[in-house]
């Protein structure tokens, strides 16, 4: 079987959230920005193989750029998720180092696997002997009583071996026993300076930051500082304008779009979503943070979070909420 190339990490891409970045998600972000990549929620390898796949692994052609992150510690089975992923189109696959929760480490996958390089390298070959994209890696800077100085050049050096060029690195620890997921994306402190000497002493791995990127003048810093990209989560989910309306201007492009436009984008797909048996929230959930920070944002999003949801909720609703913000 052939290897695919090895790819670059994206300028900026849209972190990988456990029920948030959805298809609906992801096509909403897409109609804000061209290029910035979108990654799915993370699915595990098994579900892939078990479970209902179009609806795990189906997604709108638009998306596109968007990558597929994978959970699972086991090579044999991941690779056999991959290969099932290969027929879906997606333009990158990650494999999960990073999650802290206590479910993924009870699988033994997420950032747990920091304690086993050996396993992740073990993974990392049998995805991209499986895949016909590139295979990335997200993870974080260290767990638990480890130090990150002595630990991560010994990761990255791991990935760097098995032919792996795109390596996401959460600037934080991962503390699997005491914090929360929530207090592991905020307690640990950042150490930036890591991120960027790891860059340095590894020129041929693309290296994206994540944690604590609020705005896009953040991730300009960041790139301008070093790394090849920047992930960004919360921040794009909560302000999308602010963070992803500007985004293609690291390409080149322009950075014109409106929230109206935006919302008139999204119509035929949210009409069709309705036509199909859909329900409004399941899109609109995704949408309450267009009108951040602009006159009549809280009616936007109190509209939307009362209405949106009821049995026969339809485009009225949506043309109830843009008379709240755009008169």
């Amino acid at each position: 079987m052939s290897v695919p190339p090895a790819g670059t990490v994206a300028k900026i891409a849209v972190a990988p959230m456990i029920n948030w970045t959805d298809r609906h998600c992801r096509f909403f972000h897409r109609q804000i920005t061209r290029h910035a990549r979108l990654f799915t929620e993370m699915v595990v390898d098994q579900a892939i193989i078990h479970g209902p796949r179009d609806r795990l692994l189906g997604f709108h052609p638009a998306e596109h750029p968007v990558a597929l992150q994978i959970g699972g510690s086991e090579p044999e089975v991941l690779a056999r998720a991959v290969r099932i992923a290969n027929d879906y189109g997606y333009d990158e696959i990650n494999l999960n180092v990073g999650c802290p929760s206590d479910r993924v480490q009870s699988g033994c996958f997420g950032a747990v696997l920091m304690k086993y390089p050996a396993r992740v390298s073990d993974c990392l070959i049998a995805m991209r002997e499986a895949a016909r994209v590139p295979v990335s890696v997200k993870c974080r800077i260290g767990v638990d009583d480890q130090t990150p100085e002595e630990v991560l050049p010994h990761f990255l050096q791991m990935v760097s071996d098995t032919g792996i060029r795109q390596v996401t690195i959460h600037a934080r620890k991962a503390w699997l026993k005491g914090l929360s997921p929530k207090e592991n994306r905020e307690i640990p402190p950042l150490d930036y300076p890591l991120v960027f000497h790891m860059k340095a002493e590894f020129p041929d791995l693309s290296i994206a930051l994540n944690g604590g990127v609020q705005t896009l003048d953040d991730a300009r810093r960041l790139i301008d500082r070093g790394v090849d990209g920047v992930m960004i989560g919360r921040a794009a989910y909560h302000d999308p304008m602010s963070v992803l309306a500007g985004a293609d201007t690291l390409w080149g492009g322009a950075a014109t779009v409106a929230p109206a436009e935006v919302v008139a984008r999204m119509r035929p797909y949210i009409e069709d979503h309705l036509r199909e048996g859909g329900r409004l929230h399941q899109i609109t959930r995704h949408m309450l943070g267009l009108y951040t920070n602009r006159p009549g944002a809280r009616l936007w999003r109190r509209i939307l979070s009362e209405h949106a949801t009821r049995d026969d909720a339809g485009w009225d609703v949506m043309d109830a909420a843009l008379a709240a913000v755009e008169p």
